[in-house]
């Protein structure tokens, strides 16, 4: 017996969950207002200054909680791409996330936004990333992530809007290369912890590794989340220059699953319809 809402005065979204290997991705479908601006950085802008009571309501308990992590699809200003994203979670939104686009790729052929579907072509602090406590973890990353942001200066070659401290990866400190897993834990925003390997941390470590010469170009590496265990591989697979800075193109892999679908209901006399957290 499929169930249907009874009728209210609410406002509706609508949403299809899905995890990449254990990391949560809440894609917004339907029920969000035009987001305005002509580049994906402007309207992760408009977002943030007129629509952020939505990020709220579906990253925020009742309908999701502390480490819910969310995309918005929108239109990109890239001729060449399908469709743009902005990423949001329990503190404002990312410009980047890799357990996100992994899940996005999978969605998109799934759900037909893309045209032609195409083949991709710290012991230092006394813990272990794979047997210490989350908490003690966490604490480790901010107090590092608070120390960076209070004595270094941040630039990005490209744009200014990308020029700040998104989060801290703790590593095993096994960057020469292996055939053997790495393992690392992220955490980001609000002291949120990513349960998966981490795309962008993964991206990280191997621009890092291939900068020091421990790995070379199309060599795959796995990389192992301290939290879960589930795996990603990345490689750095072509140098080009960012800025006036060497840089490499990487390649990440994971596999995403779809947990759900859900219609949301924001009810006017809701007291608690726009969201809280429980640290």
């Amino acid at each position: 017996m499929e169930l249907q809402l009874p009728p209210h005065e609410g406002v509706e979204l609508s949403v299809v969950d899905m995890h990449t290997g254990g990391e949560p991705l809440r894609i917004i479908v339907a029920g969000y207002p035009e987001v305005r601006g002509d580049s994906v950085l402007s309207k992760r802008r408009y977002a943030r200054e007129h629509l952020d009571h939505l990020r709220k309501v579906l990253m925020f308990e009742p309908r999701g909680h502390y480490d819910m992590y969310g995309a918005l699809i929108v239109d990109s200003e890239m001729p060449e791409a399908d469709l743009g994203v902005l990423f949001m979670h329990n503190e404002g939104y990312s410009t980047m996330c890799g357990h996100a686009v992994i899940a996005l790729g999978r969605f998109a052929v799934d759900y037909k936004l893309v045209k032609e579907p195409q083949s991709p072509e710290t012991q230092r602090f006394g813990l272990d990333v794979k047997q210490s406590r989350t908490r003690d973890l966490v604490d480790a990353a901010m107090a590092l992530t608070r120390a960076i942001k209070s004595q270094v200066k941040l630039h990005h070659p490209v744009s200014d809007d990308l020029a700040f401290l998104y989060g801290t990866i703790l590593t095993d400190g096994r960057d020469q290369f292996s055939p053997e897993p790495t393992a690392n834990i992220c955490v980001f925003a609000e002291a949120q912890v990513d349960r998966s390997p981490t795309g962008s941390g993964v991206t990280a470590r191997v621009a890092l590794q291939y900068h020091k010469g421990l790995i070379q170009l199309n060599q795959t590496r796995t990389f192992q989340s301290g939290a879960t265990g589930s795996q990603f591989t990345g490689k750095a697979v072509e140098e080009i220059r960012c800025g006036d800075f060497r840089a490499v193109v990487v390649e990440v892999a994971g596999r995403a699953f779809y947990t759900g679908v859900s219609r949301f209901v924001q009810e006017p006399q809701d007291e608690l319809t726009h969201g809280f957290l429980l640290k």
